[in-house]
């Protein structure tokens, strides 16, 4: 994992970053639909599947990646790994995973398995221990489905990378909906770069 500091200077976003970090700071949601039908009519995993292709994604594009170091320091991750919910009935609480990404979306696979298995049944809200510094949150909720969903959180307006939350998938139309909620930071993140996020996760599940 490498981490590349930030030269504000001659940063192309120093004056969004200024504007939305210290002058009027801003977080914003954004809620979409995404179709996969083609998911459902295979034999993948939601979860894991969805995992993958997000973090796909992401590390795409540094808007998603631009974070601050145990330093302060602000600077862009070359990779993010994704630390997912995963749901325990007996205590009807939930607990925190991460998992390796790895291009190869069947090795992938095989390492939320393992992960699941070892750590998938641990009391706590880390289950997984050694939590690496380059991790972004995803959770689902598959209980009820939703037209929006927003974090209200008291810090946030320190938190600048994005947290994903799936929602209960639904039939419409012979297509298969799951509803995504996208939270960012305005600071790194505007509207054209979530829809553009969108477009291409979309893409990935069509494929």
């Amino acid at each position: 994992m490498e981490f590349r500091i930030i030269n504000k200077e001659t940063w192309d976003r120093k004056e969004y970053f200024e504007h939305y970090f210290l002058g009027i700071p801003c977080t914003y949601s954004m809620t979409v639909k995404l179709d996969i039908t083609k998911i459902k009519n295979s034999n993948q995993k939601l979860y894991p599947t969805m995992l993958y292709y997000i973090t796909k994604v992401v590390n795409r594009h540094s808007e998603f990646r631009t974070s601050f170091d145990v330093n302060g320091q602000l600077g862009i991750f070359n990779e993010m790994l994704p630390c997912y919910t995963v749901f325990n009935k007996d205590t009807e609480t939930f607990s925190n995973i991460w998992t390796e990404y790895y291009e190869d979306y069947e090795v992938f696979c095989e390492l939320y398995e393992k992960d699941i298995k070892e750590f998938g049944s641990a009391k706590g809200m880390m289950s997984k221990p050694n939590i690496p510094i380059n991790i972004f949150p995803v959770s689902m909720i598959p209980w009820a489905t939703f037209e929006g969903f927003n974090l209200n959180l008291q810090k946030g307006y320190n938190y600048l990378l994005p947290i994903f939350t799936m929602g209960k998938y639904y039939e419409e139309k012979n297509k298969y909906i799951l509803p995504l909620a996208i939270q960012v930071h305005h600071a790194v993140c505007d509207g054209f770069h979530v829809c553009r996020f969108v477009n291409e996760l979309q893409e990935l599940i069509n494929k």
